[in-house]
């Protein structure tokens, strides 16, 4: 017991130094918490503010900031003071605080007492450093202000010089700026504005008012006044706004008008060439021209000042213009100026003082006929003939150019023009004969014509043709070839040769046979050689055929053949050939001696040699005989004593005829006892008899066979037919005068029935082309036109055509070919004149004939029937198309346009191809009537001006058109509304000027009505118009709102409903109408979007739900802006703090709690202290604590106020308690879980 005793009082010692361990652990932590506190910050919102304020300001203005200016407060026991610590070196300024809330506002203000006044024009900027601190406290910012000193409306403008002098011309045209007026006023912006205005009404000039040009608005006239003395006022705009028209700067102005010869004289030329055959003829006509009016406007004289020294020109003036005429005096000397005359001309006006023109020269020209210089078109005409052209053939066309009338063209007589004739008047060249090459190749000629004695030569090249036949060298050719030749030995050379030229005269052999021949020839050697074996006993002994020599020329070849012979020799080169070979037989022992065996026979083919016999072999005891004639074989002994193996002769036999030997032969000879019925022997047959006999038919037909060539007849070189016209040729033909040269006219069809250059035809012109407009290709037979044809001088040819073979003898026929020449479209219509004028009234009716215009045609049929036709666009005139009468088909009017330049086409009716036609001009103009009102231009006019303008002040130009000429375009203006005098126009110029001061708040628009009337007589035209004005409001807000007080502060409970009234604010504005109408609104601060604001009673709403807990207070900054053309607003901070009330539950620092206990600790020992707080204010005093469940046995207790829980005796291992927290209206409950740890209390046994 004692044991268990002190071992609890061990354990309770331990558990009491831990709680102390654990008690000064949580101390030092709670220390080091804090210890880690951040001390709250002290600075400005921002490090620079900007701030403004109005110059001349009074004292105690304050400085106005879009933004908070100060330092947010985060103690509530700081004193803050701010102190401008530079920047304000003159004393303007003093720094205020002003504390609302949380923040204390920085107030910039100007001091009062003897400070100077604040002026924009000396210094317009401060930038103030301020320093803020915190009294009893060491704390410390800075920030700047940057002040800006806004500009009022304190001086006036001021006119720099304030006189001016200007003189103008009395023609000065409407709407011109004479002189500019400069004033100039320090303000700025609208302050420094100011308009110009004339101090007194003046109607002939008008004074911009706002850049104050002065412009003439009146018609002048020095007569009546020649001078204007001016005063010009500039008045500040703002000043006339407020309703102060007191001190403005005046300028005067002196207008002098002078009649002043402001031009000079102009000179418009327009310069003629005229014939040397015109009489009296106008070089140029001069128009001056004089701007001015009056007597300066007249011209006195107009001289050739230089470039006549022999005076042969004169001026002359049309009578009623400044129009001149420059004519010659007398004959002038064109010779010795050739280029013309360059006349200076120079007029001068009745001004004073006189003005003389710029000098102008003009350039004086007669249209001489120029000298040109007539040639031949070429210096050389070179020509290529071909040597087979026929007689009549076309060489070249020779011209001079340009070609004379009367031109006649002649060869000079020479050796070469004898083979040419020439057209005298055409200048065609053709051949009098034909040509050859070898005989002569060039030409030259030399035309000349007549008249002008000038000369050209013509260089014709006859160029080859094949026009010669290849010639052998021999008439024929033989020779003796030997049969055992080699196939490919040449055994003969042909030989031919050509006069042509080039491939003309490139020669080619060939053999010219039908039969097949062992022969062949080389085509560019002409050496013939052996192509196959020959054979004396199968062929002709000899064989003759032809070798043709062809040359290389163009459209055909050439040819000519010769006979060639070839005879064969024999040679001994066949060998012997058994007739029969193999040949066995049976003969008896007692075959008697001196018997006929058997006879052998071998043939010889070459010329049927004689063949000699003889035995080899197998006879050598002698038993036979061969005859080596006949070749009969005989017994010569007696069989009996013969010994022969198995009783058997083999004879071998051969033949020869002394030079080749044949093949051998074998006769067997069987030897029998007994009798043989009879000699029997077999042999096999070679069948050479039957070739033999074949070969010598074969020969012997070929000998005796006739020559194919024999058969044929020389279709080459005999010419048998002449050419002939086609059966289509026409006796005429028609042919368009109007083809071009070159264009073909008619294909000439011929042929000829010989072939090669026989056949060949050749066309020519012989007769009836004396204008040499024809021509036609030798070979093809085309006709074409060589020089254009005119039907109008020749309208029929007769042409001799003639063709000619090429063959020799040559062969021609000919034909006769009428051409007639049809009419084409080739002359255009010629009006009778150059060009037609007149004058027409411009209320001219519809259908009045105006004039009448002629063409005339040389062509026939509807080629030269003329139609009539307007080709100008748009025109109230038309044409009768059959007569030419133009007449009227349209309204006229001048106004629109003066005058007419139609153009009159006169066009063939030409049924085919394309119409020719020409043009005329036709110049018609029309007189004036006044038929035509003013017109506004443009309809309508539409003026915004703003309502503060000066009286007098141009609005409007009006601007009409009256195209009527003299009184009838002269315009007057009226109104037919003047609204009350607000308005005035004058009535020469149009200027519509402001009668009285405008008011946009009494009415904005204006529709003025103006009528422009003519002075057109008998009767005047009038139009009306409509002129809009429109006011623009100027800004007369002059005050901007203000509130009374800077910041104003409000409360509001923090479960107040949405749209719960908060506060109102208000604001006052000294303008009076929309510029006096204030509309509220919250455009800034922490409370953007929690609250609204009414825009026109300024009561804030809130606009959602509020927690104080999280927000406890707001900031709205409050804008009051009036409805000014230039909005002008001013600004209040509110501060709005938020009102608790007793929303929130009490919190514990932990949900769940897990503390232990020994089982035996005394009682009122310590178990937990409970930490618990509520976010409410003022509620954390009003906590209570008590255990709700869980210590039924009432073992624990809690003290209400602090939250300790006690034990008081041994419990269980462990409780679960449940802690009820409470607070006025709110609970909350948490859990404690409480182990109760067991002390040991008795010893083990190893102890005991």
């Amino acid at each position: 017991m004692a044991l268990n005793m002190g071992h609890r009082a061990d354990t309770q010692a331990l558990f009491l130094r831990l709680a102390l361990l654990f008690l000064c652990l949580a101390c030092c932590w709670c220390q080091g918490l804090q210890d880690s506190i951040v001390l709250p910050t002290f600075h400005f919102t921002h490090p620079l503010y900007n701030a403004t304020v109005y110059e001349n300001s009074a004292a105690r203005t304050y400085a106005n900031s879009k933004i908070k200016m100060g330092i947010t407060i985060v103690h509530r026991s700081w004193d803050i003071k701010y102190r401008i610590i530079s920047g304000d070196e003159e004393g303007f300024f003093k720094a205020e605080e002003f504390v609302m809330g949380d923040f204390c506002f920085l107030r910039i203000r100007t001091k009062g007492g003897n400070s100077a006044i604040l002026n924009r024009e000396i210094q317009d900027n401060y930038l103030l450093n301020i320093k803020a601190s915190v009294r009893g406290e060491d704390l410390e910012a800075w920030t700047k202000v940057n002040i800006q000193v806004l500009d009022m409306n304190d001086l006036r403008p001021l006119f720099s010089p304030t006189t001016y002098s200007v003189t103008i011309a009395e023609s000065t045209p409407l709407r011109t700026s004479i002189a500019q007026v400069t004033a100039t006023d320090a303000d700025i912006g609208s302050n420094g504005e100011f308009y110009y205005f004339f101090k007194e009404k003046v109607d002939t000039f008008s004074v911009h008012p706002t850049s104050g040009i002065i412009s003439l608005s009146g018609r002048l006239n020095s007569d009546e006044k020649n001078r204007y003395d001016l005063e010009i006022l500039a008045v500040d705009r703002g000043m006339k706004l407020y309703g102060n028209n007191g001190v403005s700067s005046t300028a005067k102005l002196f207008i002098h008008i002078e009649r002043i010869n402001e031009h000079a004289p102009t000179l418009r030329t327009v310069t003629h060439t005229p014939s040397l055959l015109d009489i009296d003829p106008t070089f140029a006509v001069v128009m001056v021209e004089d701007l001015d009016e009056g007597a300066n406007g007249e011209i006195e004289s107009l001289s050739i000042v230089a470039g006549d020294p022999l005076d042969q020109f004169r001026l002359v003036k049309v009578s009623g213009s400044n129009e001149y005429r420059i004519k010659a005096t007398k004959t002038v000397d064109w010779d010795h100026f050739p280029y013309g005359y360059n006349l200076t001309l120079q007029a001068k006006d009745k001004g004073a003082p006189q003005k003389f023109s710029a000098v102008k020269v003009v350039h004086l020209f007669v249209d001489r006929p120029k000298p040109v210089e007539v040639k031949f078109e070429k210096r050389e005409y070179k020509v290529k003939l071909s040597e087979v052209s026929p007689p009549g053939v076309t060489v070249a066309l020779v011209k001079l150019s340009p070609e004379p009338p009367d031109v006649e063209y002649r060869l000079s007589p020479s050796e070469d023009s004898q083979s040419f004739a020439i057209n005298s008047l055409t200048g065609l060249i053709t051949t009098t004969q034909k040509f050859d090459i070898l005989t002569k190749e060039h030409f030259e000629l030399e035309v000349m014509e007549l008249e002008t004695q000038l000369k050209t030569k013509v260089s014709i090249t006859v160029e080859d043709a094949n026009n010669h036949t290849p010639v052998f060298v021999q008439p024929s050719y033989e020779c003796f070839v030997n049969e055992s030749i080699a196939v490919g030995t040449n055994i003969l050379t042909v030989s031919a040769t050509d006069s042509d030229r080039g491939e003309n005269g490139y020669i080619t052999y060939s053999i010219a046979t039908l039969q097949s021949l062992p022969f062949a020839i080389n085509q560019f050697t002409g050496a013939i050689s052996i192509d196959s074996e020959l054979d004396f006993e199968s062929s002709s002994e000899s064989f003759t055929f032809v070798v043709r020599a062809s040359d290389w020329g163009s459209p055909y070849r050439r040819e000519s053949e010769v006979n060639i012979t070839v005879h064969l020799e024999n040679v001994n080169d066949n060998k012997p050939l058994f007739e029969k070979i193999a040949c066995q037989g049976v003969i008896s022992q007692d075959f008697p001696v001196g018997g006929q065996i058997t006879t052998v026979s071998a043939i010889d083919i070459d010329e049927m040699e004689l063949v000699k016999y003889k035995i080899l072999s197998g006879n050598e005891q002698g038993f036979f005989d061969l005859n080596p004639d006949s070749g009969v074989l005989l017994l010569m002994k007696p069989l009996i004593t013969a010994k022969v193996k198995n009783g058997v002769f083999n004879l071998k036999i051969i033949a020869t005829d002394g030079e080749n030997f044949s093949d051998p032969m074998f006769v067997n000879i069987s030897i029998v006892h007994g009798k043989v019925s009879s000699k029997s022997f077999s042999c096999r047959e070679t069948r050479v008899a039957q070739k033999l006999a074949e070969k010598l038919m074969k020969k012997a037909k070929a000998n005796t066979a006739p020559k194919i060539e024999d058969a044929f007849i020389d279709l080459y070189s005999v010419n048998r037919q002449t050419p002939q016209f086609d059966k289509s040729f026409p006796s005429e033909i028609s042919v368009q005068e109007d083809l071009p040269v070159g264009a073909s006219v008619y294909q000439i069809k011929a042929w000829d029935g010989d072939t090669g250059f026989n056949g060949q035809v050749m066309f020519v012109i012989t007769d009836g082309n004396k204008d040499s407009c024809f021509d036609i290709n030798m070979e093809s037979g085309l006709m074409s036109v060589l020089i254009p044809m005119d039907r109008e001088r020749v309208d029929r040819y007769l042409l001799n055509i003639t063709i000619y073979d090429l063959g020799s003898p040559q062969k021609a026929t000919w034909r006769l070919l009428t051409v007639n020449i049809a009419d084409a479209n080739d002359n255009t219509p010629q009006f009778l004149q150059e060009s037609y004028s007149v004058i027409l009234p411009e209320n001219t009716i519809l259908g009045t004939e105006v004039v009448q215009v002629e063409a005339t045609d040389k062509d026939l049929g509807p080629n030269g029937k003329i139609s009539y036709s307007i080709i100008s666009s748009m025109t109230p005139f038309a044409v009768n198309s059959s007569t030419g009468i133009i007449y009227v088909a349209g309204q006229l009017d001048r106004e629109l346009k003066e005058s007419y330049h139609l153009k009159v086409e006169a066009r063939d009716k030409a049924e085919k191809g394309h119409q020719r036609y020409s043009v005329v001009s036709v110049k018609i103009s029309l007189d004036d009537i006044n038929d035509c009102p003013p017109i506004f231009i443009p309809n309508g006019y539409s003026a915004k001006i703003l309502e503060d303008l000066p009286i007098g002040t141009v609005i409007a130009w009006l601007e009409t058109q009256d195209p009527d000429l003299g009184v009838g375009g002269q315009v007057r203006y009226s109104l037919a509304n003047d609204y009350n005098g607000r308005f005035e126009i004058d009535k020469a110029s149009g200027v519509i000027r402001l009668g009285k001061e405008l008011d946009y708040e009494k009415q904005q628009f204006y529709n003025l009505t103006v009528r422009a009337k003519d002075k057109g007589r008998p009767t005047s035209l009038l139009s009306v118009s409509f002129v809009e004005v429109e006011v623009v409001d100027v800004n007369e807000n002059f005050y901007a709102p203000y509130f009374l007080d800077f910041a104003l502060m409000a409360s509001v409970k923090e479960n107040a409903r949405i749209g719960t009234s908060v506060l109102q604010v208000t604001a006052r504005d000294d303008d009076i109408g929309r510029d006096g109408e204030i509309q509220y609104s919250i455009r800034d601060g922490s409370g953007l979007g929690r609250f609204t604001i009414d825009e026109e009673t300024g009561v804030i709403y809130t606009a959602d739900m509020l927690d104080r807990e999280t927000t406890p207070s707001y900031w709205l900054t409050v804008y009051a802006t009036d409805h000014g053309v230039i909005p002008l607003y001013a600004t209040i901070e509110i501060y709005i703090e938020v009102e608790d009330v007793n929303d929130n539950a009490p919190l514990t620092s932990e949900p769940i709690y897990h503390p232990s206990v020994m089982e035996n600790s005394p009682k009122d020992v310590s178990v937990i202290q409970i930490q618990a707080h509520d976010p409410d204010t003022n509620s954390g005093d009003k906590l209570t604590f008590r255990i709700s469940s869980g210590n039924p046995q009432n073992f624990f207790v809690i003290n209400s106020k602090t939250a300790s829980s006690m034990k008081f005796q041994r419990s269980l291992l462990c409780y679960i308690h449940y802690l009820h927290i409470n607070s006025t209206g709110f609970a909350s409950h948490s859990l404690l879980f409480v182990r109760i740890n067991t002390i040991c209390t008795h010893l083990p046994n190893s102890i005991s």
